[in-house]
């Protein structure tokens, strides 16, 4: 690189830098907008609103009812944020909580009245027609009705309803030659009952060229003329006017799927549920442990450091601006994204830096070495990163609620990392070397070491794994024993009693954690204690673990007396599981499809499929070691359970690959070398970017628990555990395992012979 270009690389990379950041912190223009106070954040950091639902009725519903709507409901509310909650409340009523919204009412506007969606047909099986044109109630000329839906239910003339509906979109129609008209449509999909019964339906009125209604919350929605029998189970609904009204038309269609139909009972503007305070120190920590970690590198790495910290700063930077410009709502999971991600920037530039560092000691030039460190890092940076976003893809497409949330900052992370780390950091340290700043001392070198016998040791290795993972099982039959449960499962998997408390005063939220919760902690004997602050009164709702009737009056008698709350101002209500069966079985699909994924990823890049399962055999060792942990610490498992487990598939998987990136170049390289020395050696060479990986990444969520608040700590520990289990696995476990396998097909290969 020329000099001249060298200098406009810098100058360009401190305007970036200082342009960025300007905009990252105080935004552009009046309403301030790409600042990072501008991020969406969840109800745990930022509040939102909850609407509560009552099912229209007077028969109690069923569990499977209630369940079908709560779970379809949480995939609509998705749309307004991947954290978005939706659970039961008592026995007829559907409580949802979306995060980052202050405006109750135009939600509600938005969302609309969630009830039944019915298709009619035109004239009934004797030919007497079902709907004509007249004056509504409201006196408006449109379709009404000529007979009561249950009239119409008896007679067959609802061909089907919103249940049977599997999806709706609005769209553009396009014409012959595939051009975008401004006819504006709604695309359907039906079940395979749906499908049967739609065709049936269309077949009867295109034969009597009749229309088929779609009536939904006591009017029709829309009439659409039947032009063909329509078979093959997608449908669509022409003559919308503006993409808008299309769009309201398939909103309503997807509400009107719900099996049950619901009014509104209440709304609510809700603070934050970690507080202000919570929300500082977290960031305190964040800002603390960042600037150990780039001090750090300065110290280890020099001038390359000192780039890796400039890389950093910008990949942070970056990771705020696309946040906020692709409105992704953040949370505690959602930050465990992030953490995992800076771990893997960080990481990244180890894997450069420490090749140079290698490469300077076998004699190359500073130059050469910078070039040939670049080149040897890329294959472990692209393999390492491209496997956990493989994972991250899944998860996102498949998985719900808190891990769609994960996967969003996740992936943002992974591909701003791969990019500051072998874009930007490459630009500038190239640039500084031109201007020159050639000197050895300015990057250091380091020693080959002899290999260190850890495949001798795997004995005792694998010993000591099992035995950390039976301990787990043991304890969680301990627990199942003692309390029913194997793990310590907060409200979010199990449920709880919701308590809507009006004091006589205002208090902050930081107030009613230092006064209130300590004393409700005392009565459930558990430290989940969720709060809310209701906007613009002095409304509070408390979640707890459910609580029996004594606990209840417990609760009651406390408020009374320490806080003079009448109990008539105490309405307390039993809360089904955030996170639905349906949920979970999201989650574990996608962590099955992801798992998957990457075997076939790892047997493709690495020809050999013994990586693939050495690789998956650590992932499930460190998530069974963490699991172990949670049982035998009762460490309660909530929202962030899920996002911590997942972060570990993470990191676990990408400190694996750089090893075994290794052990692939040593196997072309050291060909008449036995295999134990050849595993040995690569472990032993890449044993310095392992700790100081994981201690960069252990750095930040250490500094999170020491500054944080209890759920803080609940999220940031167990992460803790996993990184440095992470580290021993990567280290102690995937070389010895693949090296067990190899040596067996060599025998079997052998004993064939």
């Amino acid at each position: 690189m020329k000099k001249s270009r060298a200098i406009i690389a810098l100058l360009i990379t401190v305007l970036v830098i200082g342009g960025l950041g300007y905009v990252s912190m105080f935004g552009v223009g009046k309403d301030k907008a790409f600042a990072a106070s501008g991020i969406k954040q969840g109800l745990d950091l930022a509040g939102g609103v909850s609407i509560t639902y009552q099912v229209v009725g007077e028969e109690k519903p069923s569990t499977a009812d209630m369940n079908d709507t709560i779970y379809k409901l949480q995939k609509r509310v998705e749309g307004y944020s991947t954290e978005a909650q939706v659970y039961q409340e008592g026995d007829d009523r559907i409580n949802i909580e979306i995060p980052g919204v202050t405006d109750a009412n135009a939600i509600l506007e938005d969302l609309g009245r969630p009830g039944s969606l019915y298709f009619i047909s035109q004239t009934d099986k004797d030919g007497n027609p079902n709907y004509q044109l007249g004056v509504t109630e409201d006196g408006v000329y449109d379709y009404i009705l000529t007979k009561s839906i249950d009239e119409l239910m008896a007679d067959g003339s609802i061909v089907l309803d919103g249940t049977e509906v599997a999806g709706a979109t609005a769209g553009t129609n396009t014409d012959d030659k595939g051009v975008k008209t401004k006819d504006y449509v709604v695309d359907l999909t039906f079940t395979d009952k749906g499908r049967d019964a739609f065709a049936e339906a269309t077949q009867k009125a295109y034969d009597n060229n009749e229309t088929i209604g779609i009536y939904y919350d006591g009017r029709f929605v829309s009439v659409p003329n039947v032009l063909q029998p329509i078979t093959g189970g997608q449908a669509q609904i022409s003559g919308q006017s503006t993409f808008e009204e299309a769009e309201n038309l398939a909103s309503t269609i997807r509400i009107g799927g719900l099996k049950l139909e619901l009014e509104e009972l209440r709304s609510n503007v809700v603070g934050a549920q970690l507080g202000s305070a919570a929300i500082k120190t977290s960031l305190k920590a964040a800002v603390i442990g960042f600037a150990i970690v780039c001090v750090f590198m300065i110290v280890v790495y020099l001038l390359p450091g000192f780039v890796a910290a400039l890389a950093l700063c910008i990949y942070v930077i970056l990771t705020l601006l696309v946040l906020n410009v692709f409105e992704i709502t953040l949370t505690l999971p959602g930050i465990a994204g992030i953490i995992l991600s800076i771990g893997m920037a960080v990481d990244a530039n180890v894997i450069i830096y420490a090749r140079v560092k290698e490469e300077i000691y076998a004699g190359k030039t500073v130059g050469s070495a910078l070039k040939i460190g670049f080149d040897k890092a890329k294959s472990a940076i692209i393999d390492g990163n491209v496997t956990t976003l493989i994972a991250a893809v899944i998860l996102g497409l498949k998985g719900s609620g808190s891990v769609k949330g994960f996967a969003q900052t996740l992936a943002i992370g992974i591909i701003l990392s791969m990019f500051t780390a072998m874009v930007v950091s490459k630009q500038i340290i190239f640039a500084l070397y031109s201007l020159g700043l050639k000197s050895e001392k300015l990057y250091g070198s380091i020693k080959e070491k002899k290999p260190i016998g850890f495949t001798k040791k795997k004995g005792v290795f694998f010993t000591v794994s099992a035995a950390m993972i039976l301990a787990g099982f043991v304890f969680m039959g301990v627990n199942a024993k003692n309390t029913g449960d194997i793990l310590n499962y907060s409200l979010e998997f199990k449920g709880g009693t919701s308590a809507n408390v009006t004091f006589d005063k205002a208090m902050t939220i930081e107030e009613l954690d230092a006064t209130v919760v300590p004393q409700i902690e005392k009565i459930t004997g558990d430290g989940n204690v969720q709060t809310a602050k209701v906007a613009d009164s002095n409304e509070v709702i408390f979640k707890t673990r459910t609580l029996t009737v004594a606990e209840r009056e417990q609760f009651n008698a406390m408020l009374a007396e320490k806080f003079g709350v009448d109990e008539k101002n105490i309405k307390t209500e039993t809360i089904s599981a955030t996170i639905s069966k349906e949920m979970k079985s999201d989650a574990i699909v996608a962590v099955l499809l992801a798992t998957i994924c990457m075997l076939i990823y790892i047997k493709f890049r690495f020809k050999d499929f013994r990586f693939a399962v050495s690789a998956v055999a650590a992932l499930l060792h460190d998530v069974l070691v963490v699991l172990a942990f949670y049982a035998i610490a009762r460490v309660s498992v909530g929202n962030t359970f899920i996002a911590c487990m997942l972060t570990i598939v993470g990191y676990s998987i990408n400190a694996t690959i750089v090893i075994f990136d290794r052990i692939r170049e040593n196997l072309g390289t050291m060909r008449k070398t036995d295999l134990d020395t050849i595993v040995n050696a690569s472990i032993t060479q890449t044993l310095t970017r392992s700790i100081y990986s994981s201690l960069t990444t252990f750095i930040m969520v250490f500094v999170l628990y020491l500054l944080g608040v209890t759920s803080i700590k609940e999220f940031a520990l167990p992460l803790i555990v996993g990184i440095v289990c992470g580290a021993y696995s990567s280290v102690c476990i995937t070389g010895a395992l693949w090296l067990v396998m190899k040596n067996k097909a060599g025998k079997k290969k052998a004993e064939n012979k």
